[in-house]
């Protein structure tokens, strides 16, 4: 059976959104990257993402 759906995109006003908390990995243990020191969020944003792209032969 195919359903196709029409998704309607949803806009929100300022103040109706809410700030998204980025927690990270450190030294073991998880940590919200917004209280990392000016020039540890500095590098965070920095980083590239590790993506695994499969091989086709």
């Amino acid at each position: 059976m195919n359903t196709e759906t029409t998704l309607t995109p949803v806009t929100l006003n300022d103040n109706e959104r809410q700030r998204c908390e980025v927690w990270t990995r450190v030294m073991g243990y998880h940590r919200p990257v917004s209280q990392f020191n000016p020039g540890k969020q500095s590098e965070h944003s920095e980083r590239r993402h590790f993506s695994e792209h499969s091989l086709s032969h």
